[in-house]
């Protein structure tokens, strides 16, 4: 079975990013638009080690799928290299970046957002993230039995 899982939020902490680089700089408009903001990502807790059990299971086969920012063209590079230090290299190549995530065809994507890349149009089933039912890492695992 086919897991999309989503970066921002999800996998990486940029919500804790965009907060301090505007407490550092109020001026900032687009936290995302400075060039390394990507990069710096902190994981979520239970993410990486959440990633791995996926890859070493014979059920699931997962991707990351994240939208790109129209404030950062070098969002593309950075999520790439994020992916890269985090997760490694097998995973690079499971890397997507559409704004459209209807697109793909799966069975689950996860990701912290029901609406705005057309996750509410997915053919599978929306493990809604950081909610009440999935509000985290290991209820996500418990969920999908990794």
């Amino acid at each position: 079975m086919i897991v999309y899982i989503d970066m921002d939020d999800v996998l990486c902490n940029f919500t804790e990013a965009a907060n301090q680089d505007l407490k550092l700089n109020p001026a900032i408009q687009f936290p995302q638009s400075q060039y390394g903001f990507y990069t710096k990502l902190r994981p979520l807790p239970g993410a990486i080690n959440a990633v791995n059990a996926l890859l070493d299971s014979d059920k699931y086969t997962p991707y990351i799928l994240t939208a790109p920012s129209v404030k950062n063209p070098l969002c593309y590079t950075e999520k790439r290299i994020w992916v890269e230090q985090h997760l490694g290299f097998e995973m690079v190549n499971r890397l997507i970046i559409s704004p459209n995530k209807s697109l793909l065809k799966g069975q689950y994507l996860i990701d912290d957002n029901h609406t705005g890349r057309c996750q509410s149009e997915f053919e599978g089933k929306l493990l809604h993230f950081g909610t009440s039912l999935y509000p985290d890492w290991a209820s996500i695992r418990k969920y999908l039995d990794v």
